[in-house]
């Protein structure tokens, strides 16, 4: 099983499936969380992430290998943006690949989930700014 794991500040650069595969994975899912226009009901020009590299790092390579022997999967791929990201733009992607697409879609959603919950990553809205009409 390989994990691959990237805290990065540069915009997500992720590389193409590399088809053909080995013949073990019968489904390859992502997952893009992207910044949206509204953030607790307001609108927002971007999220601010900030993190304790460290140790998220550490706990997103956990996460993964952990969930990897209740889910088997053959890779996990983990890229998350710190700084700005604007609205529209991706702050994660999560790539599995899996024998089956029933292990991989819930291991995505458990991950993301964990990911949240545990992982040392802080976003922050950064209030969107408007001007006031002319008269």
């Amino acid at each position: 099983m390989e994990i691959e794991v990237l805290i990065t500040e540069k915009p997500l650069v992720i590389s193409p499936i590399p088809f053909p595969l080995r013949g073990e994975e019968g489904a390859v899912i992502e997952f893009w969380g992207v910044a949206r226009l509204m953030e607790r009901g307001q609108q927002i020009a971007g999220l601010e992430y900030e993190a304790y590299r460290p140790m998220a790092e550490k706990i997103l390579y956990e996460i993964a290998e952990e969930l990897s022997k209740k889910y088997p999967c053959q890779k996990i791929e983990i890229q998350h943006r710190v700084g700005t990201v604007k609205v529209g733009e991706p702050s994660l992607f999560l790539r599995i690949f899996s024998k089956h697409r029933m292990e991989a879609f819930q291991l995505a959603q458990e991950y993301v989930d964990r990911l949240k919950a545990e992982v040392p990553i802080w976003k922050h809205p950064l209030v969107a700014a408007f001007s006031s009409p002319r008269p």
